[in-house]
């Protein structure tokens, strides 16, 4: 990849391969993955500041006569001025763009699984681990200062402006959760009380807290005719006594772990219900849904390829940003709404389990890992940017003004654009409310952005493609095939197009067959502009067969039967014929086909345990 970087750039990256090859002989993984990465942010730095900091990067040997890292000076001299460090008027966009992917290839790359580094990488994660629990704490330690900190009359502000926005969302929702129409749903993922995918429709456990919004009877049964046989297994839970959220980390960076929190099923089940109606209620409101993202990226991405090009954008990016939302702040957002707050309440975990420290009261609303941690965060975030704004206009919003900003202000999660001439105070206004902006990845005073995984530089797009498991050395390692196959199409539809074949040459000789496959195909193949290739026709259907490798990955053997089976059918079949919107375009649900998996879904469910692959014939198309 240097090698053919440095073809497009017209230069030689061989010293730079040079060092890479010593420093990962005696360093290691933790230099691709972190030291070279970190030098990869700094260039950043310097692109959106205009000039090279030679303070930024430590980590490599320096010039004596400039002070410059020596290290990808030939990429770095078509960027910025070789004697001053200075922005070039007319920097290089390839040479850009070949720093940030020679620099950040491997800054998401997950531990490896080879068994002989199993001690070290236990011993590293575990220490690690601790650093994010302690983060953890902090966190919300940060929050309870903050609340205590907070002027009141800046929450009243934050109340005002939210009512602008969401007055006729919240309005909706307030009444569906009044009128009963709310309706039970179970999400993918974990839960505190370990319960098995389809052991969650045997829920028989019910926080009293619920019991107002959620009646246990309506959400545990398929119909009336069931109640007396519910009631008789059903456990009320007082506040007191409810399971706390449980703490863990999840894969993020080698260099550090992401947080999240994993709820018990009944507050999961009530959270998932009223994701639903908020989900549609938003994207009923044409304007809330133009300035807040739920599904769509693209918006953001648009945006921050404009303010790369105009300068008049600008890009923010929050650090643990669903853990400094604080509940004082979605309390004074929905209070008007006393079903819909006393439902987001009643459904939010008040306690959690942190490994090392015990179990702790939160005063954040909820850490990643909740349904409603998303589209709430950023309705808080939305409302907080919006103030900054009107304090440095010093007028008063209507909601008609609001609108005016209608194509200069997006949020989706913690990836926030606002206007540039607004940004010091919207940074200010978000640390107010305890918000803390990540500096190192926020941009405003250059031509670089980034936003939901795409980054430009000047309207070009300069996004890179990222190595994210060690190369498999054996076809049995399948989640590392799947890998390798999938950083190679990336690169191929980058233009690294010597990197995609030396990664063919590479996948061939593991895999001996590696067949042309489009996109869409559930074939390990190399896709390519050329097309598909097959080698024989379907019997009955006279469509092209192609051999290759496919993933297999079965769900665990979960079998469900009695009312929870039904239940489970029952809101099977609502989800079915009712819409859902992708990409803001309705599809009927049950207008897709149902894999062998669904079909058995009472049978088996769940995250398949192991993946596999295995030799067959399937479509290349």
């Amino acid at each position: 990849m240097a090698n053919e970087l440095a073809m497009r750039c017209c230069t030689s990256a061989t010293r730079d391969i040079n060092t890479v090859t010593r420093r990962v002989e005696h360093e290691g993984l933790s230099f691709l993955a972190i030291t070279l990465a970190n030098f990869g942010k700094a260039v950043q730095k310097w692109l959106d500041q205009g000039f090279v900091d030679p303070w930024d990067q430590s980590g490599f040997r320096c010039s004596g006569l400039t002070g410059f890292p020596l290290f990808m000076a030939g990429f770095r001299d078509r960027v910025f001025d070789p004697t001053n460090g200075v922005l070039l008027d007319q920097p290089d966009i390839e040479a850009i763009y070949a720093m940030r992917q020679l620099t950040l290839v491997f800054s998401k790359i997950a531990l490896p699984s080879d068994p002989r580094q199993g001690a070290t990488t236990r011993v590293v994660s575990a220490s690690r681990e601790r650093l994010a629990m302690s983060g953890f704490i902090q966190c919300e330690n940060d929050v309870k200062e903050s609340d205590s900190l907070l002027d009141p009359q800046y929450l009243a502000d934050f109340k005002r402006i939210a009512g602008l926005l969401y007055n006729d969302l919240f309005s909706k929702v307030d009444r569906d959760v009044d009128f009963g129409r709310i309706i039970g749903k179970h999400g993918p993922g974990a839960v505190a009380d370990r319960l098995t995918s389809n052991g969650k429709w045997n829920l028989r456990t019910w926080p009293t807290r619920l019991e107002p919004f959620f009646p246990a009877l309506e959400f545990l049964s398929p119909n009336s005719h069931f109640n007396g046989e519910i009631r008789k297994e059903l456990d009320f839970v007082e506040p007191g006594s409810e399971t706390p959220v449980r703490v863990i980390t999840v894969p993020k960076t080698l260099k550090t772990p992401r947080v999240i929190a994993i709820d018990p099923t009944a507050m999961q089940f009530a959270q998932q219900s009223l994701l639903a109606a908020i989900r549609s209620a938003l994207l009923e409101d044409g304007f809330l849904s133009s300035v807040i993202g739920i599904d769509d990226q693209t918006p953001n991405q648009e945006m921050a390829r404009r303010g790369s090009l105009s300068g008049d954008l600008a890009t923010l990016d929050l650090s643990d940003a669903s853990d400094r939302v604080s509940n004082q702040h979605v309390v004074a957002m929905m209070e008007d709404f006393p079903f819909l707050l006393g439902a987001v309440q009643a459904s939010r975990s008040t306690k959690a389990d942190v490994p090392g420290h015990g179990v702790i009261r939160l005063a954040k609303f909820a850490s990643m890992g909740s349904a409603l941690c998303f589209p709430i965060e950023a309705m808080v975030f939305m409302a907080i940017i919006l103030l900054g704004i009107e304090r440095e206009l010093n007028t008063p919003f209507t909601l008609e003004s609001v609108k005016d900003f209608k194509d200069q202000v997006r949020v989706f999660g913690d990836d926030i654009i606002v206007p540039r001439d607004m940004v010091l105070s919207v940074v200010d206004e978000l640390s107010t409310f305890g918000c803390k902006v990540n500096i190192g990845k926020s941009y405003w005073t250059g031509r670089f952005r980034e936003s939901c995984g795409k980054e430009y530089y000047d309207g070009e797009d300069v996004s890179i493609v990222r190595v994210r498991r060690v190369l498999p050395t054996q076809r049995q390692d399948a989640s590392g095939v799947v890998a390798a196959v999938a950083f190679r199409n990336l690169a191929y539809w980058q233009g690294l197009w010597k990197t995609a074949a030396w990664m063919d040459d590479y996948l061939g000789d593991l895999l001996k067959v590696f067949p042309n496959v489009t996109s869409s195909s559930p074939l390990l193949g190399r896709e390519s502009a050329l097309g598909y290739q097959f080698q024989r026709l379907h019997p009955n259907y006279h469509s092209p067969l192609t051999r290759g490798y496919y993933v297999v990955a079965t769900p665990p053997r979960d079998e469900l039967d009695g009312v929870g089976a039904l239940l489970k059918c029952f809101s099977k079949k609502t989800s079915a014929i009712e819409t859902k919107y992708l990409e803001h375009k309705v599809v009927e649900e049950h207008s897709l086909p149902l894999t062998s998996g669904e079909m058995e879904h009472l049978k088996r469910s769940g995250r398949p345990k192991r993946v596999g692959i295995k030799l067959g014939w399937r479509s290349p198309y």
